[in-house]
């Protein structure tokens, strides 16, 4: 072989006609910094240009995260298409009546575990309610915001680090075995959801690290169900409990609104201080208690539990030459 073909057989798959899995995941990465670099700073600064009052504070963190949706789907609307040759629905995005299912299980399962944070916590003085309805200003306006900053989260942060990154991820390890491969995506995309969060207030390595092990949490929803119901809700309702709600701090973010207001006033070790319960014991057992009440959702209503196959096999367009496909280490 020579080496032109080589350079060519390591960035190009031939029976799949697309790139391998690391040229795929930086193209993709590239275009995601585009698109975020060229929706949001225009309206950022066109916003603070004529002095509106929707970007103060944190308000413009409520924006940007609103806007950055419509980016991470657009962007990786095209990914799908164009460069990992996918449907984009294969990101986790089936829209059927079990997706939807999930999706409410998900979303009681983010409150439930939260309230059982705040009660435990509460019951073991490590927590001082010190208000209710408490906001600095409108507080059904700021309830609102939250409202709409969560579910944002929820949804571009989970398609971007299960949907697309971890499915990515999967194919690129599939010359170890279905399981390793998972186990691999699973561990270097929930390591990524970690680190990510160390830039925030009060970050650390152990919040760092509960973090991981929550985007292990997120990410086994998506991997037994092939969908992202379960984790777009669990997302969404653990932020908004934990923090609009309950009013604990939101991986270092500080809420401007909560139904309760608490101050923690226990061992941080347990409370996570701060930051909220995510950098505490009481955050990694809540964390621990959903794995499990995730697995006890997908066997009670599969009668087992296994990877799913979307995960594991990838669902190309226009039916690629299989027969000349390489195999997958090489994606």
């Amino acid at each position: 072989m020579s080496l032109r073909s080589a350079v060519r057989a390591a960035a190009w798959n031939g029976g799949e006609r697309r790139f391998r899995t690391p040229w795929r995941l930086v193209a993709a990465s590239v275009l995601l910094f585009l698109g975020f670099f060229v929706v949001q700073l225009p309206v950022v600064l066109g916003a603070v240009g004529l002095g509106l009052a929707l970007f103060e504070g944190f308000s413009a963190f409520v924006v940007i995260s609103v806007v950055s949706v419509p980016v991470v789907v657009a962007v990786l609307w095209f990914v799908a298409r164009f460069i990992d040759r996918r449907r984009f629905d294969d990101y986790g995005l089936r829209l059927d009546r079990r997706w939807w299912h999930d999706l409410g299980f998900g979303l009681a399962l983010g409150a439930v575990l939260q309230a059982a944070v705040f009660a435990v916590g509460v019951a073991a003085g490590w927590f001082r309610i010190t208000g209710v309805f408490v906001a600095d200003g409108s507080f059904l306006g700021a309830m609102v915001a939250l409202l709409a900053l969560f579910l944002a989260v929820g949804v571009y942060e989970e398609l971007l680090a299960r949907g697309w990154l971890l499915t990515n991820l999967v194919e690129g390890f599939g010359f170890l075995g279905d399981r390793v491969a998972v186990a691999c995506a699973v561990l270097i995309s929930s390591g990524l959801f970690g680190a990510v969060h160390l830039g925030n207030p009060g970050a650390s390595v152990l919040s760092a690290t509960i973090i991981t092990f929550a985007g292990v949490f997120l990410a086994l929803g998506y991997v037994l169900t092939g969908e992202l119901g379960i984790p777009i809700g669990v997302h969404v309702s653990w932020n908004f409990f934990q923090g609009p709600v309950f009013g604990f701090g939101v991986s270092g973010i500080s809420i401007p609104a909560s139904i309760i207001a608490v101050e923690p006033v226990g061992p941080e070790i347990a409370t996570g201080g701060a930051f909220g319960p995510e950098a505490g014991a009481l955050g990694i057992t809540a964390v621990a208690a959903g794995i499990l009440a995730t697995c006890w959702w997908v066997w009670r209503r599969d009668g087992r539990l296994r990877l799913h196959p979307r995960i594991t096999r990838a669902d190309l367009r226009d039916e690629p030459d299989v027969a000349n496909a390489d195999t997958p280490s090489h994606r």
